[in-house]
C-alpha cells in the first residue's frame, strides 16, 4: 500500500495513521509508517520550487495588481500553463504525470484537521497520575512507578504505553489542578490498596504530631485522597534537606498560620521561619454596646 504519513527533515509528525479500537496510533508507530525525505530529495524539492518561481513569478513580474483575486487568478493560469508544459527530456507534462502516477496512489483526507501535539515522558506517581505541563492527568491505578509518553495537544491530553493509549483527558489550563478519571482509582478492596491514607500519614507521625497533622489537612482537602499522596511525600521529603525537628516546626507556623500546603512548609524552611518564635493570636476586638445614644434602634424605622 502507498505510504500513509511523510515525515519531513526537522518536523515532527504526530498525525498517524488510524489503528486498533481507539482509531489512534502512538509513537511506537511513526517509524514503520512514515516516508522520510533524504538529501536527495530536499534538492529535487528545491529545483522543483526555483523552476516555479521563473516560471509562474518572473513571468508576472512586470504585470500591476489591484487585488488579491486579480492576482491568484494570473497565477492559477501561469501554473496550469506550466504543469501543461513538456519536458525537454521527456515527452509528457507535469499534469499527465500527476495523471498516471500520483492521483491512483491518492487517499481521502483524514476526516479530521490535522492537531499538533507534542511528545514528553513521565513517570506515574503513587497517586496514579502524571504530570504534565503544570497539572496532573490519571491513569489506571496498575501502572503505578510506569514511565508513560504524554502527547499535548491544544485541547488533549493522551498517555501513552509501548505505542497503546491508555488514558485520554480534556487539557486544563492554569497549575497544579488534578484531572482524574472516576474509573482510574484503585478498587475499595484493601487488599489492592497498597497506598492508603493512614500510610501515609503513619510515616508523617514518625516526624512528630504536627507534621502528621498538617498531612491530614492535606489529604482532607483533595476531593480524592489520593491527589494528597504527592504533596505529602514532597514534605516528609524535606526532613532529609533540612532535619526532622526543623520539619516539625515548620509544621506547626504552617498550622497557626492557616497554610496547609508543601509550598509553604518549603518557603517557611527556605527562610527559616521556623527557628522564630510563632506569631501570637491578635486579641479580641472588643464587642460595641447595643445600647447607645448615637444608635437608633430597629424601632426607629417602623
Amino acid at each position: 500500500p502507498p505510504p500513509t504519513v511523510v515525515s519531513e527533515p526537522r518536523i515532527e509528525m504526530t498525525d498517524l495513521a488510524a489503528d486498533g479500537k481507539d482509531g489512534s496510533r502512538g509513537p511506537a508507530s511513526q517509524e514503520s509508517d512514515a516516508v522520510h525525505l533524504t538529501a536527495l530529495d530536499k534538492a529535487k524539492v528545491e529545483t522543483a520550487v526555483g523552476i516555479a518561481e521563473r516560471m509562474i513569478l518572473g513571468g508576472l513580474r512586470d504585470q500591476v495588481f489591484f487585488s488579491l483575486a486579480e492576482l491568484n487568478e494570473a497565477i492559477r493560469g501561469a501554473l496550469e500553463k506550466l504543469n501543461q508544459k513538456k519536458f525537454q527530456k521527456l515527452e509528457v507534462s507535469r499534469a499527465e504525470l500527476f495523471a498516471q502516477v500520483d492521483l491512483p496512489a491518492m487517499q481521502p483526507l483524514p476526516g479530521r484537521r490535522y492537531e499538533y501535539g507534542s511528545w514528553r515522558k513521565a513517570k506515574v506517581n503513587i497517586d496514579y497520575h502524571v504530570e504534565a505541563d503544570g497539572n496532573y492527568y490519571s491513569v489506571p491505578y496498575g501502572l503505578i512507578h510506569k514511565t508513560m509518553e504524554i502527547r499535548l495537544s491544544a485541547a488533549t491530553v493522551e498517555i501513552w504505553l509501548h505505542g497503546r493509549r491508555v488514558a485520554s483527558h480534556q487539557r486544563t489550563s492554569g497549575r497544579g489542578k488534578y484531572v482524574t478519571e472516576v474509573a482510574h482509582r484503585p478498587p475499595s478492596h484493601a487488599q489492592y490498596l497498597e497506598w492508603t491514607p493512614q500510610r501515609i500519614l503513619s510515616w508523617g507521625r514518625k516526624t512528630g504530631p504536627y507534621t502528621a497533622a498538617l498531612m491530614e489537612k492535606v489529604v482532607a482537602a483533595r476531593s480524592h485522597p489520593e491527589q494528597g499522596y504527592r504533596s505529602c511525600l514532597g514534605i516528609l521529603r524535606l526532613a532529609q534537606r533540612y532535619s526532622p525537628e526543623r520539619l516539625e516546626n515548620a509544621c506547626r507556623r504552617a498550622l497557626a498560620i492557616g497554610s496547609h500546603s508543601y509550598r509553604s512548609v518549603s518557603s517557611i524552611l527556605e527562610r527559616k521561619l521556623d527557628t522564630q518564635p510563632l506569631p501570637e493570636a491578635a486579641p479580641p476586638q472588643p464587642t460595641l454596646p447595643l445600647v447607645h445614644g448615637n444608635i437608633r434602634g430597629k424601632d426607629y424605622y417602623h
